[in-house]
């Protein structure tokens, strides 16, 4: 059975992390799960940001946590990714709405009315002066669309052990998905993580280290990994028989899977 298909941060390879405009793109292009990092504003919104501070997609010196929601909209979160469109004459039109700063309740709202079955894999950030707050926050929108319960299109997924254990307090009917840098971080994480987790590593990881997969399998993990963009990494997933693959290039990966 071939792995699932999990646009990271949307169609990231040619669109915008994280945007509107990315994750439409993905949805158009057939991604069966959308992947999503999220992070919480100083009054209390999640949004769909990887970094802390917005110098790499905002061009600002701002920090996601001292913000509100109504700052972040006046940033451009899409002209770094084609910093030279406005002196191409061929470049497409940009619509500014597809790149402004997207809620996790915008996203959630898209999945929801998308004409087609699609899954979220949400990150949560960490570390973060919010702490569990995050996971509290999640957990609340989360209800507000019925997505807490068993049947969930959602699942969660966190480096931090701690993180993932209190959403799972608060949701014990989700999907959980245990994070994995460094190959040398298993052996202490294999004796924390709940059976019923799923584990995520790093392609990195296990192209560096074989050894990791091998491990993997036979505990029996489910393995979702990231973020493979090549031939090679693909065929290390489908080698190790992975459950879903995490992509910048989800058009790419489905038409290598004959999708």
């Amino acid at each position: 059975m071939r792995p699932q298909v999990v646009a990271h941060r949307g169609a990231s390879e040619d669109n915008a992390e994280h945007t509107l405009g990315a994750y439409l793109r993905a949805l158009d292009v057939g991604a069966e799960a959308l992947e999503c990092d999220v992070r919480l504003t100083a009054d209390g919104h999640l949004v769909c940001v990887h970094d802390r501070d917005l110098r790499r997609t905002a061009s600002t010196r701002g920090v996601v946590s001292t913000m509100e929601l109504a700052d972040l909209d006046q940033l451009d979160f899409s002209s770094w990714k084609n910093p030279w469109a406005d002196l191409d004459d061929e470049a497409q039109d940009r619509d500014i709405e597809l790149g402004k700063v997207l809620t996790l309740r915008k996203l959630l709202e898209t999945v929801a009315d998308y004409d087609r079955h699609v899954e979220l894999a949400i990150e949560t950030k960490h570390p973060t002066r919010y702490g569990g707050l995050v996971e509290r926050r999640l957990v609340e929108l989360l209800r507000e669309f019925g997505w807490h319960r068993a049947g969930s299109p959602v699942r969660i997924m966190s480096f931090s052990w701690t993180a993932l254990q209190r959403a799972n307090r608060l949701a014990p009917e989700l999907e959980y998905v245990m994070l994995v840098d460094k190959a040398r971080h298993w052996p202490m994480l294999r004796r924390m993580v709940e059976p019923s987790w799923l584990v995520g590593p790093g392609i990195r990881a296990l192209t560096a280290h074989p050894e990791l997969g091998e491990r993997l399998n036979a505990a029996g993990k489910r393995l979702h990994v990231w973020t493979v963009n090549t031939d090679e990494q693909l065929q290390t997933c489908l080698d190790l028989g992975v459950e879903a693959v995490i992509t910048d290039r989800p058009a790419y990966i489905l038409d290598k899977l004959g999708v």
